[in-house]
C-alpha cells in the first residue's frame, strides 16, 4: 500500500489526527476517515455511479467535506466543489456544464437547493447535508446505511475546480485524467508537495474555503502523506493566530488580504499568541504587496514562502523569504515547469519585457466542454497560459503584472492596475482597494480607484485628494487614479480574489 493517501495511515497510525475543525476541536482520526470514506465510496456505488462519472457539491467548511472527498476519491470519480456563495443560476450552469450525475447541497443553501431539484437540472442523486428540502436524502443517513468496507473496483478519481468566473462564466478545468491506483497520488501534486515541505510530522492550518482549490489540495496532500490538517470554519485574523498556538500548528497557508487583516490587528493582540511552532507559512492565490510582506517577515521572521500556480496545474514557480528579500515583489524561478514570456504573437521576449506567461507543463488539462478556450490557452510550442502578463528578471525571477482582462490602456500607455493597488494598500487608512480603467473621452480610458477605507466616516473628497497625492508622489502621473470612489466593502471573496468585473461594470455601458 502507497504511503500517499489517507488509507495508508488509517493502518498505520489509526488514531492520529487526519484534520481538526479549529473553531470546535472537533477531531477525525485517520480511522475514521477510513471507514467514512469507504462508506461514502460504497453510496456512489449504490447510485449507479462509476469510475469517470462527474458528481458536484456546495458546502462550507465542515467536518464532512473530506469525508465526502476521498469517497469520490477513491470510488474514481471526477468531483466538483461549488463556491458557497454562488446563486441558483451559477450553480445551475456548473451542474449542466460539468455533467454532474449526484449534487450534494448544504442546508444553508435550502431554497436554492429546492429550485435545482424543482427545476429538473440534469442530476439523478440529490442530498443534502445537515437537513432536508423537497426532494433530497439526508446524506448521513444514507451513508450511515452503508458498509465501511472499501468497494471491489477502487480507482483514483480526480477534482474539477472551476474558474472563479471573475471575467464571465467560471470554465471547469478537467485535468488529463486517466485511471490510476487508487491510492497513488499524481506526481505534479507530489512534486508540489516536496517544495511546500508536507511529511508526516506537518501540522498544517488552512484558514480558507475548502471549495476552492489551493486550501483544498493543500490539505488532501497533507492527510495523503501523513501530517494533520487544522480547518477554520471562516477566516478571522485572530482566531487564526489562536488556531497556530493551540494546535501548535507547523505550516500554513494564506492569501495576502489576510496578511493585511492580520497586520492591523493591535500590537497588544499580534503578540499575544505563542507562534513559536509555526516554521513555514505559505502564500498564493493573488499578488502580494511588497511593503505587506516586508512587514510579515519582519514579524514572522523568514518563514513565509510564496509561490505562483493555477487550478489549471500547468507548472509553479516559488520564493523563500530569502530569496524575496534579494528579489522583492518576485513570485519565484520555475520549480515545476519551463517558464516562458511571450508577445501577443507568440514570440518569446528576452528577460525585463513584459508578455504573456507560458509554462511547458508536466501535465496537460481541458475546459471542460470548451474546445475554443482550451485551443486558445495554447501556444504553438506546446506552452500552455492561463492568461497572466509578466516578466522575468536576469537570474530567471517572475513578476507578476496583471491579466491581461484588466490592462488599462490609457492614451495608448499600457497601465496594470496591480502595481497600483499594490501601493494604495500600503496606505494606513485604506483596508482594500480595486483600480480598473473607466471611459474617457481624451484618453480612451483613465485610471478608477474604488477603495474601502479603514474608517468609513473618513470616506469624502479630503481623503480622496489626500490619496490621489499620495500616489503623485510614487508614481508616474499616468499611472493614477484621475479619481477615488469609496465602498464600505470590496467583492472579495474569501480565495482573496477581487472581483472587479461588477465593480468595472458599473462605469461602462451595457454592451
Amino acid at each position: 500500500m502507497s504511503g500517499t493517501h489517507p488509507s495508508y495511515w488509517a493502518h498505520k497510525t489509526p488514531d492520529k489526527a487526519a484534520y481538526i475543525i479549529a473553531d470546535t476541536g472537533r477531531t477525525v482520526s485517520f480511522k475514521e476517515l477510513e471507514d467514512a470514506s469507504n462508506q461514502v465510496a460504497q453510496l456512489f456505488r449504490a447510485c449507479g455511479l462509476k469510475s469517470g462519472d462527474h458528481i458536484a457539491w456546495q458546502l462550507e467548511n465542515n467536518e464532512f467535506f473530506f469525508k465526502i472527498m476521498w469517497g469520490a476519491q477513491r470510488a474514481g470519480l471526477i468531483y466538483t466543489p461549488i463556491h458557497s456563495h454562488l446563486q441558483r443560476d451559477e450553480v445551475e450552469y456548473i451542474l449542466n456544464n460539468c455533467g454532474a450525475r449526484l449534487f450534494i447541497a448544504s442546508e444553508k443553501i435550502k431554497e436554492t437547493a429546492a429550485t435545482l431539484r424543482r427545476d429538473k437540472v440534469g442530476v439523478e442523486h440529490f442530498f443534502m447535508l445537515g437537513g432536508t428540502a423537497d426532494g433530497y436524502q439526508d446524506i448521513l443517513a444514507a451513508i450511515a446505511r452503508q458498509p465501511i468496507t472499501p468497494v471491489a473496483d477502487q480507482v483514483a478519481g480526480a477534482h474539477m475546480m472551476y474558474s472563479s468566473g471573475t471575467t464571465g462564466h467560471p470554465k471547469g478545468i478537467l485535468p488529463n485524467w486517466t485511471p490510476a491506483k487508487f491510492d497513488e497520488m499524481p506526481a505534479m501534486l507530489l512534486a508540489s508537495a516536496r517544495w511546500m515541505g508536507y511529511d508526516d510530522q506537518q501540522v498544517y492550518l488552512t484558514p480558507a474555503p475548502l471549495y476552492h482549490a489551493a486550501p483544498m489540495v493543500s490539505c488532501m496532500l497533507c492527510m495523503a502523506l501523513g501530517g494533520t490538517a487544522v480547518i477554520m470554519l471562516k477566516f478571522d485574523p485572530e482566531t487564526a493566530l489562536a488556531a497556530i498556538e493551540r494546535y501548535r500548528v507547523t505550516m500554513s497557508q494564506w492569501v495576502p488580504i489576510m496578511f493585511t487583516r492580520l497586520l492591523r490587528l493591535p500590537a497588544d493582540i499580534r503578540g499575544k499568541y505563542d507562534l513559536s511552532s509555526h516554521q513555514r507559512a505559505v502564500h498564493a492565490a493573488a499578488p502580494c504587496p511588497v511593503d505587506i510582506k516586508h512587514q510579515m517577515i519582519e514579524w514572522w521572521g523568514p518563514i513565509i514562502y510564496e509561490y505562483y500556480a493555477a487550478s489549471e496545474a500547468i507548472g509553479q514557480t516559488g520564493i523563500d523569504s530569502h530569496e524575496w528579500l534579494a528579489h522583492p515583489g518576485s513570485v519565484g524561478r520555475a520549480v515545476i515547469g519551463e517558464l516562458h514570456i511571450c508577445d501577443d504573437d507568440g514570440r518569446e521576449l528576452p528577460a525585463g519585457e513584459t508578455g504573456t506567461i507560458y509554462f511547458a507543463p508536466t501535465q496537460t488539462f481541458e475546459y471542460y466542454g470548451e474546445a475554443e478556450k482550451t485551443k486558445a490557452s495554447r501556444h504553438p510550442s506546446g506552452w500552455v497560459t492561463v492568461g497572466d502578463v509578466g516578466y522575468v528578471d536576469g537570474d530567471g525571477y517572475l513578476y507578476l503584472t496583471d491579466r491581461k482582462h484588466f490592462m488599462i490602456i490609457s492614451g495608448g500607455v499600457n497601465i496594470y492596475p496591480q502595481e497600483i493597488e499594490n501601493l494604495l494598500s500600503s496606505h494606513p487608512k485604506i483596508a482594500d482597494v480595486a483600480v480598473f480603467g473607466v471611459p474617457s473621452e481624451q484618453f480612451g480610458e483613465e485610471v478608477k480607484a474604488v477603495v474601502q477605507p479603514m474608517d468609513w466616516a473618513e470616506a469624502g473628497p479630503a481623503l480622496e485628494q489626500e490619496l490621489i497625492a499620495w500616489c503623485r508622489q510614487r508614481l508616474s502621473h499616468v499611472k493614477c487614479p484621475r479619481s477615488i470612489d469609496f465602498e464600505k466593502e470590496l467583492p472579495r471573496m474569501d480565495n482573496g480574489k477581487l472581483y472587479k468585473t461588477q465593480l468595472r461594470a458599473r462605469y461602462w455601458p451595457a454592451k
